[in-house]
């Protein structure tokens, strides 16, 4: 790839390009979603007067804009995702849920992501927030999954991480490259080459697509595959947004309109198409007919704005200027940065966040951290051994050694060892395993918190780690549907008859 940044002009078209085009596909899709038929949709279908329609696939890379700008990107950590989503985030939809009561807990992600969230973690609720990543990281597509990893671990594992993973290096790589079967085969270098139903799907749009086969019956073909999954599920919606980028063939009213028709996420599905070609075009080449509209605004419908500690952008505009501005920080800080990679196809940075533990922990110290593996879940149970793979890294105690110890215990709890010597150096990875085992015969509260102090040769204050744990059977956190004989409904639905007279 060409080994120097795009001009400035050229880059803030594409990220408002990008983010225009993400508002142009979620509004025009928003009607649609979750119409698992096909639809026969050619141009907006409501009344907008230059306004696009909330959407909450823009919404959390508002709020991940905010925190890039008042720590760096360089110093974001899974815990800032986790801290910032349980005041931040007020959208109550399914994993967003399920993500807030597991950091309220003290299950940060990754553990947010994978704990409690059956039926969840695999779905659309990640890859629809990868603009900022990739607009950041324009060029970088390794650098972008990166943080696609921390944002997605949140409230996903497995393939719902690796979609992520996908469109962020596909965005990120289409700021340098227009030819869209090249921006494919770049997301599939950072998907595994087996067990994922994502990528499975992905490569049968692409074989569907070269085969000559109409559109319909491709996602007949993708629906039938899923139908163990059901809806609202990545391995769905992702080659559904593909299909729209293949079959609609660079024609930017077609692919979005394409997206929708397909059924199911459609604001999700529309959104990224729309924001693909914005970025593969930029925004003063899309069509006016879709972009006037929508307008520049942005309407907001999931976060606390009062939680955040610096202004929400209110339009694309100031969105763009801010990634530009906070992209310019970063090179000055490091100037290859922002300077594209040489390799959009390299996969040794995606298999190194596939091997990534969806169950770890990790504790931030400063003179280094604490990693807490539970390789089985953080499960407890009467009896039951709960295995820990308990790690330092990143210490700065050179040639050291960091001594810990179990504070507190409950009564009649059995851990083994109580008391851990792990050397350390610098940049080096040092860890011992651990079982705890809960008596038999006592009752196990919802969450149990075990207390592990952590010192050093050079350090006489200890430091006290946390360590969460999970009743097995204690919590459930179930995809809430409403009940429709309960009174409070009916009441509700009563009211609502009479207000819309």
């Amino acid at each position: 790839m060409e080994g120097r940044p795009l001009a400035e002009d050229v880059l803030r078209d594409k990220i408002r390009g990008c983010f225009i085009g993400k508002n142009i596909g979620g509004t025009l899709g928003a009607p649609f979603e979750g119409k698992c038929e096909i639809n026969e949709v050619d141009f907006y279908t409501q009344k907008l007067d230059g306004n696009p329609l909330p959407n909450d696939d823009l919404d959390l890379q508002l709020l991940w804009l905010v925190l890039a700008e008042y720590y760096g990107p360089e110093h974001l950590s899974s815990r800032h995702f986790g801290e910032y989503w349980i005041n931040g985030i007020i959208g109550p939809w399914g994993e967003y849920s399920n993500c807030h009561w597991n950091c309220m807990e003290g299950f940060f992600p990754p553990l947010s992501g994978s704990c409690g969230n059956d039926g969840l973690r695999y779905s659309n609720g990640a890859w629809i927030r990868s603009e900022i990543w990739a607009c950041l990281c324009a060029g970088r597509p390794d650098d972008a999954i990166r943080f696609a990893w921390m944002d997605a671990s949140c409230d996903h594992s497995g393939d719902g991480i690796y979609a992520e993973m996908f469109t962020a290096a596909l965005e990120a790589a289409a700021f340098y490259c227009s030819d869209l079967r090249e921006l494919l085969r770049i997301g599939l270098a950072k998907l595994p080459a087996e067990g994922s139903r994502l990528r499975e799907c992905i490569e049968l749009v692409i074989a569907g697509y070269d085969a000559g086969k109409d559109w319909k019956t491709v996602r007949g073909e993708v629906v039938e595959r899923n139908r163990d999954l059901g809806w609202f599920q990545a391995a769905v919606d992702v080659p559904f947004a593909v299909l729209a980028l293949l079959y609609g063939e660079g024609d930017f009213g077609k692919t979005v309109c394409l997206a929708v028709n397909c059924g199911d996420d459609t604001d999700c599905t529309a959104a990224t198409a729309g924001a693909v070609l914005g970025i593969m075009r930029g925004a003063s080449a899309l069509p006016e007919r879709w972009t006037a509209p929508i307008g520049d605004g942005i309407a907001m419908i999931s976060l606390n704005r009062f939680s955040a500690p610096l202004p929400i952008p209110e339009t694309v505009t100031e969105l763009s200027e801010r990634i530009m501005t906070l992209r310019r920080i970063a090179g000055v800080r490091d100037p290859e940065s922002v300077l594209p990679e040489s390799d959009f196809l390299g996969s040794e940075c995606a298999a190194a966040l596939w091997k990534r533990s969806e169950y770890e922990l990790e504790f931030d110290l400063l003179f280094a951290t604490v990693c807490v593996d539970y390789p089985d879940g953080p499960w407890l149970e009467p009896g039951k051994t709960c295995r820990l793979r308990i790690s330092v890294r990143e210490a700065i105690t050179s040639t050291g050694v960091v001594r810990m110890r179990w504070l507190l215990l409950p009564e009649n709890w059995r851990v083994s060892p109580t008391e851990l010597r792990l050397g350390v150096r610098n940049f080096c990875r040092t860890g011992v395993d651990v079982e705890i085992v809960p008596p038999e015969d006592a009752p196990l509260p919802a969450m149990q918190y075990l207390h592990l102090e952590v010192t050093t040769d050079d350090r006489a204050y200890p430091t006290v780690v946390t360590v969460p744990f999970r009743n097995r059977n204690g919590i459930v956190f179930p995809r809430c549907r409403v009940d429709a004989e309960s009174s409070g409904w009916l009441r509700r639905k009563a009211v609502m008859n009479r207000l819309c007279k």
